[in-house]
């Protein structure tokens, strides 16, 4: 037997796992692509025009490096958000954030406090930073606001997790009960609250920008409303120390001057935002009226997918999932338990959703052995 180099004795402790099984992965195995991909929450619906126009026209110039101060970026964020600079930071999509974030705040053994159930990435940096996950049931299909509040200051937590609206139910927050629980948790406990679908759900959900708070960051992306999950981009905002604490540990060339680029134009078309956020609220209401026609229950929803009921428990919504999968449309579905009876469809395009609706009715029927 070889001898390897030891690895550290936080990743010995590691499973050999991945928050995901991506849907290449799974056609490969297949040996086939997928009729219809509503399992990932992208936007099927692409970038604005405008952002294609622009990479295509800079493709010439990848030879150079990036600018490792993603400076055009940042100005155009912080004009967007009407903040200063300072106070935003770029990243490899709101992944990369969130694995700088836990090695900023998370040490060996750290209590880390989140849902059970919600975003698996976060939960694989945690592990990664040696944290000690403390997790907390949902409450009615949404994140419940007063557990996170009670465990992280039971547990003295340095940094709670909380996506509004959410993933994997597409439940959301007021504002009024996000800032209430802002304002209830210990200084000394950072919140990262992940907006990444932001975009998608009603504004009174997204509380007024205060960049004043050193313990509450705030993450958003490129992946979903603006379309280009492919080129890994987000940004955080917060208050002017929190930000300058990731020059310390940020990879400074990992945003391609390719996503720069695009992010900053893309930012600058919300027209084009503004017709995708109405495309998916068709595509929401198209997925509802499916589900129900099917005798399924559809969740009400502020992203782009649409998490349904499927009536019964975890077994049978995964027949469902697994009969969908081989009827070539690929879907996902929440695991944890009480939220394990769901499946969840991510908004596509109207052939998409025609292949949905043609091939549910017979998934439904193959899960109850009919």
């Amino acid at each position: 037997m070889p001898k390897y180099p030891p690895l550290s004795t936080i990743v010995a402790a590691l499973p050999a796992t991945v928050p995901f099984v991506g849907p290449e992965a799974q056609e490969r195995d297949r040996g086939k692509p997928f009729r219809a991909r509503l399992g990932a929450n992208e936007s099927s619906f692409g970038p604005s025009p405008r952002v294609v126009e622009r990479m295509q026209a800079i493709a010439g110039d990848m030879w150079m490096y990036c600018d490792p101060d993603n400076y055009d970026l940042r100005q155009a964020a912080a004009a967007h958000l009407g903040i200063s600079a300072d106070n935003v930071v770029v990243g490899e999509g709101i992944d990369g954030l969130l694995g700088l974030l836990t090695r900023m705040y998370v040490g060996p053994n750290d209590p880390v406090v989140t849902s059970l159930g919600a975003y698996p990435t976060f939960n694989f940096h945690v592990a990664g930073a040696g944290g000690r996950l403390v997790t907390v049931p949902y409450e009615n299909d949404r994140e419940s606001l007063d557990g996170l509040l009670t465990s992280a200051k039971r547990e003295n937590a340095p940094l709670v997790y909380l996506s509004n609206p959410d993933n994997p139910m597409g439940s959301w927050w007021e504002t009024g009960e996000i800032n209430r629980f802002v304002e209830a948790l210990p200084e000394t406990t950072m919140l990262v609250l992940d907006e990444a679908y932001g975009e998608l759900g009603p504004a009174s959900a997204l509380p007024a920008i205060d960049v004043m708070r050193p313990n509450l960051i705030r993450m958003r992306t490129f992946s979903k409303a603006y379309g280009l999950a492919g080129i890994r981009l987000g940004y955080a905002f917060g208050e002017k120390q929190v930000i300058s604490d990731f020059e310390k540990i940020r990879n400074h060339y990992g945003v391609s001057r390719m996503a720069q680029e695009a992010g900053v134009v893309a930012l600058a078309d919300q027209a084009w935002l503004r017709e995708v956020v109405a495309k998916v609220e068709a595509g929401r209401q198209r997925i509802a009226t499916i589900a129900r026609d099917n005798g399924l229950t559809p969740l009400p929803s502020a992203t782009n997918f649409v998490t349904v009921d499927c009536g019964s428990d975890g077994v049978f919504a995964g027949k469902i999932l697994q009969s969908l999968l081989s009827r070539d449309v690929f879907i996902r579905k929440p695991m944890a338990a009480g939220l394990d009876r769901c499946i969840r469809i991510s908004v596509g395009l109207d052939h998409e959703l025609d292949i949905l609706a043609e091939e549910l009715p017979g998934a439904i029927a193959a899960a109850k052995g009919n």
